[in-house]
């Protein structure tokens, strides 16, 4: 292997210079590579040893572009659930080869992907900027198991320091959850609870939002082999996404038990008798026992129900969306005093009803939500204990 510097004389009369790497790949072909600085030749020269030591360097005319590297990719995701699929395609069709796609992975480099975040970053969230970075690193680890790129180089990013940065970025732009604007305070829950009559069609399912926390399509998933009325309690097992389909679990610790409160059971076993069945055996199907729609709970369900309770925003509409509020509000139910009103649970014990994968998740989104420990009484009781007269 070398690196010569080469000269030529241009057609206007200047000098032209590159700097030319001549070296033998591990299958005995000849090979140059040319570059404009004697830096960067070096740089190939010493990664491009190793590579054909190890037999694993791809050289340029035999390397494909991130683009079809990235079809390739997709095509053995095809076995994922949809939602994941159009979220892998969204992050291939409108960040990725847009921005790099015509790239050949063998150009690919550490300094051209920090390049390529800080594009994405020009006017995409610091969310959607890592998971794109993250669709790129699988995109790169899956050609390098077909031998068709010799390192994963989003892997080299320094990912640690860059986690931190990118989660207080993201916490700084969601901002805290706010009682009354984010999470309903426990006055409109009392209110929409006590405007939900016994007949309402939507009763049992807005109120095992309320206090089970069941994200939206745990709800819609939910079969009634799975709620144990006589113990008292809600197996997560499976949940329905947008395209009605059923599938396991958002996570492994989605799988959970989640208690149920006396009023919940009583209300579950009346609507058991009168529930519409269907070869699903779901807990709330639409009329024809299949998965029901997740618009048309919230606007026959949740809205008309936030508005007969006045719970409304200025100009008369529901003042919270969608049913995550709901989960929102059975988290703050967790973490809350017992003289508040609340479960008072531990973090990790909270973390585990919400089904989060991480008690990091549960601190990062709620941890503003738990009490202090030196609070007001507690704070003057403290004091007296500690300046009681000795003996």
């Amino acid at each position: 292997m070398s690196v010569r510097r080469r000269t030529w004389q241009n057609q206007d009369g200047t000098q032209g210079e590159a700097w030319v790497v001549n070296y033998t790949d591990q299958a005995g072909i000849r090979r140059l590579r040319s570059f404009g600085r004697r830096k960067e030749a070096d740089a190939f020269a010493g990664a491009v040893s190793v590579d054909v030591r190890r037999g694993i360097h791809v050289p340029d005319s035999q390397s494909i572009t991130v683009a079809e590297a990235a079809r390739l990719w997709l095509g053995t995701a095809a076995e994922l659930e949809p939602t994941t699929l159009l979220q892998y395609r969204t992050h291939v069709d409108l960040h990725i080869v847009p921005l790099i796609g015509s790239m050949k992975l063998s150009r690919l480099t550490v300094p051209a992907v920090r390049a390529f975040e800080d594009k994405l970053r020009a006017d995409r969230s610091p969310a959607m900027v890592r998971k794109v970075r993250t669709s790129l690193g699988s995109i790169l680890a899956d050609a390098q198991e077909r031998g068709l790129v010799a390192q994963n180089v989003v892997h080299s990013l320094r990912s640690k320091r860059r986690r931190g940065k990118e989660r207080g970025a993201e916490r700084r732009r969601i901002g805290t959850l706010k009682v009354g604007v984010d999470i309903p305070t426990p006055d409109e829950i009392r209110a929409i609870v006590a405007q939900l009559d016994k007949d309402h069609r939507y009763r049992p399912l807005l109120l095992t939002a309320i206090f089970t926390g069941l994200r939206a399509s745990e709800l819609r998933g939910l079969r009634w082999k799975d709620v144990k009325l006589k113990g008292g309690s809600i197996e997560v097992r499976q949940r329905a996404d947008r395209y009605r389909k059923i599938g396991p679990t958002k996570s492994y610790a989605g799988e959970r038990t989640i208690p149920l409160v006396p009023m919940l059971i009583n209300v579950l076993r009346t609507w058991k008798l009168v529930c519409p069945k269907g070869e699903l055996d779901l807990v709330f199907p639409n009329q024809q026992g299949f998965v029901q729609d997740y618009s048309n709970i919230l606007k026959r369900g949740l809205w008309p129900a936030q508005v007969a309770a006045g719970v409304v925003t200025k100009t008369g509409e529901a003042k919270y969306s969608g049913l995550h509020s709901l989960r929102h509000f059975y988290a703050s139910w967790c973490i809350n005093r017992k003289t508040d009103g609340g479960l008072e649970l531990p973090l990790k014990l909270a973390s585990a009803r919400l089904g989060h994968a991480s008690i990091q998740m549960t601190a990062d989104r709620y941890s503003h939500l738990f009490p202090s420990a030196d609070d007001g009484a507690e704070l003057a009781a403290a004091e007296k204990a500690l300046l009681r007269p000795v003996g």
